[in-house]
C-alpha cells in the first residue's frame, strides 16, 4: 500500500481546504493508501500558531523517513511560506512531492508582492514538485509558465453527492457560505439587500461563516429584519440551509474553487456567483447558474433580484448544475484520479 504524509491546515480550521480533506477521509482515501495526515496551521493567536508549526515540523521530520509520497496542500501568502520548507525537506529526503494548490490569488502574491529574486525562489520551489495539482484550466496556464505544464494536472474539487430530492423555490432565501470578509464580496452583497428586501418582502440573506472583518459585521447589524449570521455552519446544519435557501451566492474577487458552491449546486441552488478564478469550471452563464463581474455591486443585485423573481429559471439552473456535480464533481471519480497520479508519480507503482 502507497504511503501518503499529506500535509495542510489542521481538519478543524474553518476553510475550503480542511473541507477537502475532509472529504477525502470521509471517502475513505485513508483505506485506500496509508496516509498519514499532519496539520501546519491552526485558527488562533500568533503564539498558538507557532506552537502548531513546530509540532507539525517535528512530526513531519519522524514520518518522513516511512513515507513514499509527500502530499502539500497549499494556497499563497503564509501558506505558501509554512509549505516551502517543507517542500524543501522533503525534497532533501529524496521523496516523491505532489504540490496541491488550492489558492485563488496566488498570481497576484507572485506577480505583485515579489521582487524578481523572491519569484525566482517560488519557481525553484514549485519546480521540485513531481506532480502538480491545480484546480482549473487557468491556473494550469499561469503555473504553467512558471515551471512548464507537462507535470500538471487539472483536479477540480469534489463533493460526496447527497441523494436525490424534491428542492423547493417558494421562498426569497439567498444563502452565503464562507469567510465573511471583502475578499469574498461580502460588501457588495450587504450593498444589495436594501433592494432586495424592498422588491421581496420575505426577502432573508443568511451568512454562514467566521466574521474577518469588524466593519462589515457592523453593518450586517443594521437590518436584522433581512439579515443573519448563522456562525460557522457544517455537517448536517449545512445540509439543512442549503436545502432551505432557494440561491446560493459567492461574489468572491478571486477564488481557486469552492466546495461550498459544489455542495450548492448538488442542493439544487439557483447560483449567482462572480466570473473568477475557477468558477467558471462549474457554472455555465444560464445553464449551471448566472455569473457577474467581480466586485459589481450592481451586477450582483441584478443577479440576484432576477433568480429570486423568476421561479422557473431558478428550478432549471438548480436542476442543471445538480446534473452537473453528479456528472463531472462526484468524489469518487476525482480519488480514482488522484490514486492513478499517486502510481504514476511512484513509477507505474501497483499495490500487490
Amino acid at each position: 500500500m502507497i504511503k501518503v504524509l499529506m500535509i495542510g491546515p489542521a481538519r478543524k480550521v474553518h476553510g475550503g481546504i480542511s473541507g477537502v480533506v475532509n472529504n477525502y477521509y470521509e471517502a475513505g482515501l485513508d483505506q485506500k493508501v496509508n496516509l498519514r495526515y499532519i496539520g501546519t496551521m491552526v485558527e488562533g493567536g500568533r503564539l498558538r500558531k507557532l506552537l502548531r508549526a513546530g509540532i507539525a515540523w517535528l512530526s513531519f521530520l519522524a514520518a518522513l523517513p516511512g513515507c513514499d509520497i509527500v502530499h502539500v496542500n497549499m494556497a499563497s501568502d503564509n501558506s505558501y511560506r509554512r509549505k516551502s520548507v517543507f517542500i524543501k525537506t522533503a525534497r532533501r529526503f529524496r521523496k516523491k512531492i505532489i504540490i496541491h494548490q488550492h489558492g485563488g490569488d496566488f498570481e497576484t502574491f507572485y506577480r505583485k508582492e515579489q521582487s524578481e529574486k523572491g519569484r525566482e525562489r517560488i519557481r525553484r520551489v514549485l519546480g521540485m514538485g513531481d506532480a502538480f495539482l491545480v484546480l482549473a484550466p487557468a491556473w494550469k496556464t499561469f503555473f504553467g509558465e512558471l515551471i512548464g505544464t507537462e507535470r500538471i494536472t487539472v483536479l477540480p474539487d469534489a463533493i460526496a453527492v447527497p441523494e436525490a430530492y424534491e428542492k423547493s423555490y417558494d421562498n426569497h432565501d439567498v444563502l452565503f457560505l464562507g469567510r465573511l470578509c471583502r475578499e469574498k464580496g461580502v460588501g457588495e452583497l450587504l450593498s444589495c439587500v436594501p433592494a432586495l428586501a424592498a422588491a421581496f418582502p420575505d426577502f432573508h440573506l443568511y451568512l454562514g461563516g467566521v466574521w474577518e472583518d469588524e466593519e462589515l459585521r457592523r453593518l450586517s447589524l443594521k437590518d436584522k429584519a433581512h439579515v443573519t449570521w448563522l456562525g460557522w455552519v457544517s455537517g448536517e446544519e449545512k445540509q439543512k440551509w442549503l436545502r432551505r435557501c432557494r440561491v446560493m451566492t459567492l461574489p468572491s474577487w478571486f477564488e481557486g474553487q469552492s466546495v461550498s458552491l459544489l455542495e450548492a449546486m448538488a442542493n439544487y441552488c439557483g447560483i449567482v456567483a462572480a466570473d473568477t478564478g475557477g468558477i467558471p469550471l462549474m457554472i455555465q452563464p444560464q445553464e449551471t447558474g448566472l455569473l457577474v463581474p467581480v466586485k459589481d455591486a450592481a451586477a450582483l443585485e441584478l443577479g440576484l433580484e432576477r433568480l429570486l423573481r423568476e421561479e422557473e429559471l431558478c428550478r432549471r439552473l438548480g436542476m442543471a448544475a445538480r446534473k452537473k456535480v453528479e456528472d463531472k464533481f462526484g468524489l469518487e471519480e476525482n480519488m480514482r484520479t488522484l490514486l492513478d497520479i499517486y502510481e504514476k508519480v511512484l513509477g507505474g507503482w501497483k499495490k500487490s
